[in-house]
């Protein structure tokens, strides 16, 4: 079986958002397989069904001086941010296929959260960063000890529709964590954030986190990638 996977680069979130709505329309209409997209995005903040406005910290005149912009969606949990140097997946898949544990009619949300999570934990390890779960938090999160406690590496929040998944997960590579400080990050006060760049011996590019992120998409989902080139060519050639 294969995954399609479609590398947009930086683009905005509003873009990101389109091409996602284009290989959803198409995955509901079976016209196409399941595929992942990759891309950056120009700092903005989402905010999820779950989210407060309370949880972002920073004015809407401080944020329309900065540029970014503040996004309401219909993904799952709280206040997130999105940047250059993050890696931002959407993993748009149709839960009734053939997936890993899957047991009835179709792949429950929290068991496809799941398998996204050993994604990037795995991920992580190609860079010599040791990831975990954390009981009752979504998300990747370092390995702590003693007094060090674990940091948020990745931000993951799903929706489904018609049993098609959108939106995902923001793996931090090397973004710029004092843009973090504008929210309380996923509505988690009592834990840091942290990237790649400040955890792996050597500091990874975006090509060889996006390369990693695909390599255990791959393996956790058991499908063979194939690259496209763009969404035209992926829902065109539908």
């Amino acid at each position: 079986m294969f995954l399609h996977l479609v590398s947009l680069g930086r683009i905005s979130y509003t873009d990101g958002l389109r091409a996602q709505e284009r290989v959803v329309a198409a995955r509901k209409a079976g016209a196409i397989g399941d595929a992942l997209l990759l891309m950056e995005h120009p700092p903005v903040l989402t905010l999820g069904r779950n989210s407060g406005r309370g949880n972002v910290l920073a004015s809407d005149e401080e944020l329309a001086r900065r540029g970014v912009e503040l996004y309401e969606t219909n993904r799952g949990g709280d206040v997130t941010y999105h940047g250059p140097g993050q890696l931002v997946g959407y993993p748009i898949f149709d839960l009734r296929g053939d997936l890993p544990g899957k047991k009835g009619p179709h792949l429950g949300p929290v068991d496809f959260v799941r398998l996204i999570e050993e994604v990037l934990i795995r991920a992580c390890g190609e860079f010599g960063v040791m990831a975990q779960r954390v009981p009752k938090r979504t998300g990747v999160w370092t390995v702590g000890g003693g007094s060090v406690l674990e940091k948020k590496i990745a931000a993951i929040g799903v929706h489904v529709s018609q049993g098609v998944t959108s939106h995902g997960f923001a793996l931090n590579v090397t973004t710029d964590l004092r843009d973090f400080q504008w929210i309380v990050p996923c509505g988690i006060s009592d834990r840091e954030v942290t990237s790649l760049e400040l955890e792996a011996d050597r500091v990874p590019s975006m090509d060889e986190a996006e390369n990693a992120v695909a390599k255990s998409f791959g393996r956790v989902f058991g499908r063979q990638m194939v690259a496209v080139g763009s969404v035209d060519e992926l829902v065109g050639a539908s």
